[in-house]
């Protein structure tokens, strides 16, 4: 086991290999990007440290007495190990996909219409989607970046918002005409849609002061599906209204009853602490941009993202 308090500071061994190998202080400082002065001082300190002398003057330059070149020779091959398992890494992290988890409506509705853009603007990029109605812990998992829905207030992690949008109780004119709602407890009398691994219509009616009893005709499935379903006039259900805008929009859908248009809830863009490889950094920086043009209205169906 290593004990960093018996060996020198790392800045006096970086200062004196450099020099060693560029045979001078001048461009041991150009390569360090320090002035030649820093690291003579540097360098005399190590000698001080060690108590030897590790190079000597020779003419215009340096020489390197036999103790200086036995540490210099075992530097150099230490340093260059460190720099060979970098640059391993870092190759390894380039080939690694990103990987990301999100709900298959977020999915579906806004990014795979989006990603063929981002496809062609970063060809080397690879992407590693997983969408699914679960929660994914961050902190145990490798996966790179979540797109969750929510206020964006989870332990841990940071979040960003995405794309700010309110729930809406949605059903087709056709279905309205038969069964009319006007009430949540009318609801009741309705088939619910959802997606799956979630209880929104219980929790939904329950906020609204409606005994959510037995009910049977909750259907549970994937997002993207639940969202065919409603649109086909199967049943009702609570969905983000940016899921669902152009339906609105067009009448396809009727909005009955709207919650959380606070500001704050809405998908967003969540990650672990801490800097992020290249390749996810260039994939976030694309979100973020996709969710700027919201908020300069370019594309109208959509609410804006609020940052």
């Amino acid at each position: 086991m290593i004990s960093w308090n018996a060996l020198p500071p790392l800045t006096m061994l970086r200062a004196f290999e450099a020099a060693a190998r560029t045979g001078g202080f001048t461009a041991a400082g150009r390569e360090l990007n320090v002035t030649h002065a820093a690291v003579a001082q540097q360098v005399r300190g190590l000698e001080e440290r060690l108590g030897t002398r590790l190079m000597r003057r020779e003419g215009r330059g340096l020489a390197l007495t036999p103790d200086g070149r036995r540490l210099s020779e075992r530097l150099s091959t230490s340093f260059e190990m460190v720099r060979a398992a970098v640059a391993e890494i870092e190759a390894n992290a380039a080939d690694r996909p990103v990987r990301v988890t999100l709900t298959t409506s977020f999915s579906s509705f806004w990014l795979m219409p989006r990603i063929g853009a981002f496809r062609e603007r970063n060809p080397d990029v690879q992407l590693l989607f997983s969408p699914a109605s679960e929660v994914v812990d961050l902190e145990r998992g490798d996966f790179d970046l979540a797109i969750r829905f929510g206020s964006g207030d989870w332990l841990g992690l940071e979040a960003e918002p995405l794309v700010i949008s309110s729930h809406v109780v949605v059903a087709t004119p056709g279905l309205l005409e038969r069964h009319p709602v006007t009430t949540p407890a009318d609801l009741m009398h309705l088939p619910w849609v959802q997606e799956n691994g979630t209880d929104e219509w219980r929790v939904w009616l329950a906020s609204h002061r409606v005994e959510a009893g037995p009910k049977r005709d909750v259907h549970h499935m994937p997002g993207y599906m639940a969202l065919g379903v409603l649109r086909e006039g199967q049943g009702v259900g609570l969905v983000a209204r940016v899921s669902v805008a152009p339906d609105l929009a067009e009448g396809r859908l009727v909005a009955l009853f709207e919650t959380g248009d606070d500001g704050r809830t809405g998908y967003h863009l969540v990650r672990r602490p801490g800097a992020m490889r290249p390749s996810v950094a260039t994939f976030v920086s694309w979100l973020r941009q996709e969710a700027g043009t919201e908020a300069s209205g370019e594309t109208g169906a959509r609410r804006p993202a609020k940052n």
